[in-house]
């Protein structure tokens, strides 16, 4: 992992003292609320329904077990026991009093994290896959990458104060676990001809009201040429990109006004006028950050006592079914920790959670934590051996629920039980769809599905693309559900399609449940996901599930 430097601990202190002195200013009176937005934003500080909201950075989702248990500690000393790990890889803690948050920012600074550009129009936390360094299928650790974006990207004086949030998502992997083709610069590692490692660079995706799949810019890009190429396309960007209307100011919006080509034009000019001042130091800078992420000591064990605790013990076997991953280290498993138990608030771990969490990963998981965009949290390097006793330690923390990829597995926003920006509730509903199915006890015969929640049209809760998508609105004061169909997030992403109209409160959980165990009908085996089925089939025998009695009207 990588740690701070004297320069990074210098930077981080001295961003704290100064916010210190704008908080000290707003309390009394010296600053308003709008002299002090634009402060607060530069540091990750929201001011939402009821309480000010602190957003820290957990770059590309890298933890080690000092900092889950800082987290921990400032939950318990500045919040009310918990924290929010959010589609981002970040956590938010949603309830601190004005005057203590630069105490809060000073703690995170003891263990090498911050706030800084968690809000803002500004380059923000840059996200990646989750299984990095670990996964089967990837070609390499693209965290180095990250970790020099992040850098790079950190306090750039160009790109303060850009036309709106900029994001960046970069994976290693052929499966996209990081949603590259739903920010707005995605990085998916690939491989030339001569076998050389690159990027494919994709730009202009993003969710929000006006959802769109990132293009193409280049196929292959030398990871040399990585930091320009990136700096061209944010500089083209920062010029082109609309100022007049915020609706309309992301980057996919600025593609799909000029066209890809005309982008491709641009950006290539102004690569061709920066790269010759990138003078290998950004190389330089990356190989000491490429050592930093050495792959952990793997040992070599028998696996025998795993596989005998999953013959004896068939609650273990659900779970290993379920949450376990395959790593690329033989006898070693990625483990997925749910933080989505039945009824529970998705993404929400309390402080003694996440201090279990961190003892595990320091005694069984060479010390590394990852945050997934899907609110869980992972173990990245587990011997298969030492299995059992994660299972049971997580099981006592009420942490082993075995529902990953599940139908409760449900990515949610905190919705407008926190946000001031949103239109409905997105939490009680998926406590009520994920309590539904396990009383059901369907969700394993259904398998795979995604089922995601956003509580208005910024889309935070990525419901565009979720198998299933349920947009929460406000029609005439009153909570209405729209229901999206054939959303994907991966290396094949899909915007999914309305189903028709939608639900209230009390309608949309029984019509998820309807269109679920309809699905069940309509597959044509149990290997058929709900995905599968739903791009063989098309929209029609689904809407015929969701809305009965209007296809009986039709047919009177």
């Amino acid at each position: 992992m990588y740690t701070y430097t004297d320069f990074d601990e210098n930077f981080v202190r001295t961003r704290v003292a100064q916010f210190r002195g704008q908080v000290a200013r707003r309390i009394d009176g010296s600053l308003t609320e709008d002299e002090f937005k634009p402060l607060r934003l530069m540091n990750g500080l929201y001011l939402q329904l009821h309480a000010y909201m602190l957003r820290v950075a957990v770059p590309y989702g890298t933890l080690n077990p000092a900092q889950m248990r800082q987290l921990a500690y400032i939950a318990d000393r500045w919040d009310k026991g918990y924290g929010h790990f959010t589609t981002r890889q970040n956590i938010q803690y949603n309830w601190p009093k004005l005057g203590d948050v630069p105490d809060m920012l000073d703690a995170l600074a003891d263990v090498g994290m911050h706030a800084i550009q968690t809000s803002g129009n500004t380059i923000r936390n840059v996200t990646a896959d989750h299984f990095a360094g670990a996964a089967a299928d990837e070609i390499e650790d693209p965290r180095a990458i990250a970790e020099l974006l992040r850098q790079w990207s950190t306090d750039h004086p160009e790109f303060q104060f850009l036309p709106r949030k900029f994001k960046i998502a970069v994976t290693g992997a052929a499966h996209d676990r990081a949603v590259t083709k739903a920010h707005d610069i995605g990085l998916r590692m690939v491989r030339n001809d001569a076998g050389e490692p690159g990027f494919e660079v994709i730009v202009g995706g993003g969710l929000g009201r006006t959802p769109m799949v990132g293009k193409v810019l280049r196929d292959f890009l030398p990871k040399a040429d990585l930091l320009p190429y990136c700096e061209a396309i944010v500089s083209v960007y920062n010029l082109l990109g609309r100022r007049d209307n915020k609706y309309k100011a992301r980057i996919k919006i600025t593609v799909h006004e000029n066209g890809l080509d005309k982008m491709q034009e641009l950006v290539e000019a102004r690569f061709e006028d920066i790269r010759a001042g990138f003078t290998g130091h950004d190389q330089a800078l990356l190989a000491e950050i490429e050592a930093a992420f050495a792959p952990p000591a793997c040992v070599t064990k028998s696996t025998d006592g795993y596989e005998a605790a999953r013959l004896a013990n068939p609650a273990f076997r659900s779970w290993s079914d379920t949450n376990l991953s395959a790593h690329r280290a033989e006898g070693y498993a990625i483990v997925s920790i749910s933080i989505k138990k039945h009824g529970a608030t998705p993404g929400d771990a309390t402080s003694d959670q996440m201090r279990v969490m961190a003892d595990l990963a320091e005694r069984y998981g060479h010390g590394e934590l990852r945050i997934s965009h899907e609110q869980n949290v992972i173990l990245p390097h587990v011997h298969q051996s030492d299995l059992p006793a994660v299972y049971a330690a997580l099981r006592e923390a009420d942490l082993a629920t075995a529902n990953i990829g599940l139908a409760s597995d449900i990515i949610a926003c905190p919705g407008m039980d926190y946000c001031a920006l949103a239109t409905a509730r997105s939490i009680p509903i998926a406590q009520e769809i994920a309590t539904r199915f396990d009383e059901l006890k369907i969700e394993h015969e259904i398998g795979q599905l995604k089922i995601k929640i956003s509580g208005c049209i910024n889309a935070c809760g990525h419901h565009h693309v979720g198998h299933i998508g349920i947009l929460g609105l406000d029609r005439a004061g009153v909570e209405n559900y729209q229901i999206t169909l054939g959303g994907d997030g991966t290396e094949t992403t899909t915007i999914g399609e309305r189903a028709g109209p939608g639900f209230s409160a009390d309608e949309i959980v029984p019509a998820i449940e309807r269109l679920v165990t309809g699905y069940l009908s309509l597959r044509q085996d149990a290997d058929e996901t709900f995905l599968q089925a739903y791009r063989r089939l098309g929209m029609e025998p689904f809407k015929a599930i969701l809305y009965p009695r209007e296809d009986k009207a039709n047919a009177a």
